[in-house]
């Protein structure tokens, strides 16, 4: 009695059990009508036939690599399910006959493939080509529908939910709805990379607030990711172009901060540098050439160890932590704001805020009516190009532009509309800071260290015969900038062009800018 072998697959892990008993009545008839021993079935649930990188298929192979002395028939329900790719298929019809001496036999399509008969070997050919046609077709549908309800629609389709947001909704009414807990991480992973933070501490600091995603680059995601913009990537199809288009749920960042993160995220990496409590100028400070200091300590001749700032580049400057750190000191103590100082500010704030609200009000309105402008014109072309009045190549150039400055208006429509009343709580809250700051420096961590560094002094604090030097720094501050420099602790040497404002009177030329405007709390 001849003997067979029997592959199955089904698309869906869970095939119904009609489609089963189906394929047990086609199979057995052909058994018991052609007296052949059934020896051993394998069965792919869940696995595309576009290729043969399936499991059991690849347990097939080496059964019948093993016992293929003992086997005369592979038995599948359908040519198509047995492959869709038809030149893969076809190699392995001959091989399986040529090297093995195994038919392949088709049960429900009644149909032994032999490729020594042209006849027999053409009809599976076709039968292979036929189910592969299919599948390109069955492809190019699936393509179309995610491009129409991304691109078209701005619809989420996926079936996990990006971190920060959850999904809500059914069908084509399903969207993306804001995780209030998991989108204040999103915000303080963007805001502590614009900020300079170092990404391993973004992803430590970002664990202890609940970030669970595991991985080397899960930050860097989190910071590429359009969606948290609100808008998606979509890949082209046919003639339509693909790209970045808006999509329909929330942002959790302004399309303004999430641009900044990609330009920043282009440039080459920054060489690691390893914040530490005894070093924290390190990576921030920079030396007369430009370059950043590094540093290391150094063993004295009793065992202790001594910390130094040290140029890579010049190899000239050697400079001790104890020495910079004092000095640093002292400068924040002369850039401290004096009590009559911050009663003036005090008493201007509530005018500046309020004067602020008023030209956000106005800015808003104008980049309203630049939005509904540019809707328009995207209307526009699209009927245009829908007509047959403009060539693909002219949409897809105008609608690029168009769509671009909509995205940019967006993004300053949310900015202007935010909680300034929140802002300008914070800004008020934390003047009385800026009566001490070398406590500040004294008693903070040495990433805090780092950033009142970059934002007093706009990062870029340089050291050079023995003193600190900067061309910019925050000009509410710079009061005692001559009384610094005769004391050989920093030498403040405006930029040309920069804008000066007049010194209020009585006030030593102490100048008071927009707090809303500088961003400079500390």
């Amino acid at each position: 009695m001849k003997k067979a072998i029997r592959y199955l697959r089904f698309s869906d892990r869970k095939q119904s059990n009609g489609s089963i008993e189906r394929q047990e009545l086609y199979t057995g008839q052909w058994i018991r009508n052609n007296e052949v021993d059934l020896v051993d079935t394998f069965i792919d649930r869940g696995y595309s036939a576009k290729t043969f990188d399936r499991p059991d298929f690849k347990k097939l192979q080496d059964f019948i690599a093993k016992h293929h002395k003992k086997v005369d028939y592979l038995i599948v329900d359908q040519l198509d399910r047995f492959s869709r790719n038809a030149s893969e298929a076809m190699g392995y019809v001959k091989k399986l006959q040529q090297t093995y001496s195994i038919q392949i036999v088709s049960v429900t399509e009644g149909i032994t493939f032999d490729y020594d008969t042209p006849g027999s070997f053409f009809r599976a050919g076709l039968q292979l080509l036929l189910a592969e046609e299919d599948n390109i077709n069955r492809s190019i549908k699936v393509r179309g529908g995610i491009y129409t309800a991304k691109a078209k629609e701005g619809r989420y389709i996926y079936k996990n939910p990006p971190f920060g947001y959850y999904k809500e909704g059914e069908r084509k009414d399903r969207k993306l709805v804001i995780n209030e807990a998991e989108a204040a991480i999103v915000r303080f992973i963007f805001d502590s990379y614009l900020r300079d933070i170092p990404l391993y501490i973004i992803a430590e600091q970002a664990r202890e607030k609940g970030f669970r995603r595991s991985g080397n680059v899960a930050i860097q995601r989190i910071l590429s990711y359009p969606l948290y913009a609100g808008m998606q990537y979509v890949e082209p199809f046919k003639n339509y172009p693909g790209g970045i288009f808006p999509a329909m749920h929330e942002p959790i960042v302004d399309i303004a901060t999430w641009e900044q993160a990609q330009r920043k995220l282009k440039k080459p990496e920054k060489e690691k540098v390893v914040v530490s409590e005894e070093m924290p100028l390190r990576g921030v400070l920079k030396c007369e050439c430009g370059k950043i200091l590094t540093g290391a300590p150094s063993r004295g001749k009793l065992g202790k160890y001594y910390y130094y700032y040290k140029c890579d580049k010049t190899r000239h400057l050697n400079l001790s932590a104890i020495r910079a750190h004092d000095q640093l000191q002292q400068v924040f103590a002369l850039m401290s704001l004096p009590d009559k100082a911050l009663r003036l500010i005090k008493g201007n704030s509530d005018q500046i805020f309020e004067n602020k609200m008023v030209e956000d009000k106005r800015l808003v309105a104008e980049k309203k009516k630049e939005l509904e402008a540019e809707e328009a014109k995207l209307f526009s072309i699209e009927e245009k190009w829908i007509s047959n009045q403009i060539t693909h190549d002219t949409y897809e150039r105008w609608f690029s532009t168009i769509n671009n400055n909509r995205i940019a208006l967006k993004g300053s429509i949310e900015r202007l509309s935010g909680n300034q009343d929140k802002t300008y709580r914070i800004v008020k809250n934390n003047l009385e800071k800026l009566s001490d700051l070398e406590f500040i420096f004294i008693k903070t961590s040495a990433l805090e260290k780092q950033e009142l560094v970059r934002l007093g002094f706009e990062q870029n604090l340089y050291y050079q015969g023995g003193m600190y030097r900067t061309p910019t720094m925050v000009e509410l501050l710079s009061h005692n900038s001559h009384k610094m420099r005769e004391l050989h602790l920093l030498d403040y040497t405006k930029k040309r062009g920069l804008y000066e404002e007049p010194p209020l009177s009585g006030m030593d030329g102490i100048r008071t800018r927009d707090p809303m405007r500088d961003r400079h709390v500390f």
